[in-house]
């Protein structure tokens, strides 16, 4: 992750004093900080991801739908007697509870007599409480008509088990009572057969002390056995009279019928979630992958990068690919393009003899192509003798005006004639006509070469350099060189490779063009100047004039 899609500024090269020293570069991160424009901008370049992504999430979405269609429901009510309450309330939810209970499940399923288990049963029904004395039953089921059924069987089921459980309930009650009673005629009769042994042993006053503190006793333990008796038997006549009223008030409030189900509203959330889905996963992945890219964006981070400034920038994105032919062309009479096209004219040297510029795309060669031979159609427009060299692979500029085959050749460009050159795809490094004395025939450029650029006027070439191979042929062919960038396409060491390459060759660094620069970049481009070319380049320095700094605004087309 570079300090570029960071938002923040990249190391700055710094230059150890004397000639031709060796860079000590350090990082020296003084920029800012992510900020909200950053992230829109990245959102905005990657609109076509996002985008894709919300689609695909609509249609994943509504597909969901299609494959997995709504399911046949039926529900019923049911009116519930629930007793005295301690808290009203409270015996609804112990009833819905109890419908959803594996009892309840059972009963159903036997009822059914459905091959599946309990648990399968249980997952297509709910019971939701709708008042503190009415449950509804939901049931899910294949089709409409098996809905009904199951409602209807599972209310049945669940009115007959709560019924029973009611009835159990009660035993229960009536058995605790008996207990309660039983205890209490124990405690009376271990008080009768004691007066009755002690009323059979030989008269003493403690004998007679002893009958006069248990009568009293039996007479208690007989009176509250008495109420006891009553007490129970109200208390079973009441649970009696409950149970029978909650077990006989209790009924199907009603009958099962079907749901209405809408084809439309599944359809609208299952799309909407999909589209919800995909659109965060499609904003999520622009975001991150612009935080974690190692691509160069700003005209600072390209100027630093290149050690040399970026004196235009343009935003034509749309430009990045351009029709072939006639149509190519068309599109540069005008806009970004033609800006382009009259900076390049104003990089041109100057003086007498053949005026030569090399034009160096790192990463898309179609744009650098199009400018070049707008460029060349535009100075022969003016009746100057313009050679163009494509040394690119594919020849995309020669493309342009319907040329493929190697060879010196002549092309009618608008109106007017020029020259245009193509190596021999088998030449790795074509040697142009601009050496002062070559030494070797290796060295020596072709004869239609040599004859075509002798009688020039301007020598217009663009080539790639690659890491791999030599750039020494580079100053056979120009002595200055522009370097076309787009931006978010290449990387820190991608930029320095090439400007490495134009300066070990020989050649001027003049400047560097950034295509597609974004809205929010407000740096300035101006690098610092590599310790091999010693120095940056300004319009000044091609005139013999003293180069001072502000001299870099006086050229035209300044991005």
């Amino acid at each position: 992750m570079t300090n570029a899609d960071l938002g923040t500024r990249a190391p700055r090269p710094k230059v150890s004093n004397g000639d031709h020293g060796v860079a000590d570069v350090l990082a020296d991160v003084d920029g800012d900080l992510v900020s909200l424009r950053f992230i829109g901008e990245a959102l905005r370049r990657g609109r076509r991801v996002w985008a894709g992504l919300a689609l695909v999430g609509l249609l994943l979405g509504a597909a969901v739908w299609v494959t997995h269609p709504p399911v046949p429901e039926a529900s019923t009510t049911l009116l519930l007697d629930v007793g005295p309450e301690g808290q009203p309330g409270t015996a609804i939810l112990n009833d819905q509870v109890m419908a959803e209970s594996r009892g309840v499940a059972a009963n159903a399923l036997r009822a059914l007599g459905l091959a599946q288990s309990i648990e399968d049963l249980q997952s297509t029904y709910t019971a939701d409480v709708v008042t503190d004395r009415v449950l509804r039953l939901t049931v899910s089921a294949p089709t409409s008509t098996e809905a009904v059924s199951r409602a209807n069987a599972i209310a049945s089921a669940f009115l007959a088990f709560r019924a029973d459980q009611l009835r159990k309930q009660q035993t229960l009650q009536f058995e605790a009572l008996d207990k309660v009673l039983s205890q209490q005629e124990l405690n009376l009769a271990t008080i009768t057969a004691r007066i009755r042994e002690v009323s059979g042993m030989p008269a003493t006053p403690s004998q007679v002390a002893a009958l006069s503190s248990l009568r009293p006793r039996r007479d208690r333990a007989e009176n509250a056995l008495v109420e006891l008796k009553s007490q129970v038997n109200a208390t079973k006549a009441t649970a009696e009279r409950t149970t029978a009223a909650m077990v006989g008030k209790s009924v199907v409030l009603d009958r099962a019928s079907p749901l209405p189900q809408s084809h439309l509203k599944p359809l609208v959330l299952f799309s909407v979630a999909g589209l919800i889905a995909g659109l965060s996963a499609g904003l999520a992945l622009v975001i991150l992958r612009a935080l974690i890219s190692d691509r160069l964006r700003r005209r600072d981070d390209v100027a630093l990068a290149l050690g040399a400034p970026v004196m235009l920038s343009i935003r034509a994105k749309r430009l990045s690919r351009p029709g072939t032919g006639r149509r190519g062309l068309a599109a540069a009479r005008g806009g970004d393009v033609q800006r382009v096209v009259e900076f390049l004219r104003g990089t041109l040297p100057t003086g007498s003899g053949c005026r030569a510029l090399a034009v160096v795309p790192v990463d898309n060669t179609r744009i650098a192509a199009l400018s070049l031979v707008s460029l060349a159609a535009s100075l022969a427009q003016e009746n100057a003798r313009v050679v163009v060299a494509d040394l690119c692979s594919g020849a995309p500029a020669a493309k342009l005006v319907g040329l493929q085959r190697p060879g010196v050749h002549a092309a009618r460009v608008e109106g007017v004639q020029i020259e245009v050159v193509i190596p021999d795809p088998q030449e790795l490094a074509p040697v142009g006509p601009l050496l002062p004395a070559p030494t070797s025939t290796e060295m020596r450029p072709g004869r239609q070469l040599a004859e075509a650029c002798e009688s020039s006027d301007v020598l217009l070439t663009l080539t790639t350099l690659d890491p791999s191979l030599a750039s020494d042929h580079l100053p056979s062919w120009a002595a200055d060189a522009v370097v076309v960038v787009t931006a978010g396409r290449s990387s820190w060491t991608k930029v320095h490779a090439c400007g490495e390459l134009i300066r070990l060759a020989g050649t001027r660094l003049v400047s560097a063009v950034l295509v597609g620069a974004d809205k929010w970049d407000e740096s300035l481009g101006v690098g610092t100047a590599s310790p091999s070319s010693g120095r940056e380049l300004s319009s000044a320095d091609r005139d013999g004039t003293p180069a001072t700094p502000l001299d870099h605004g006086r050229v035209r087309g300044r991005g």
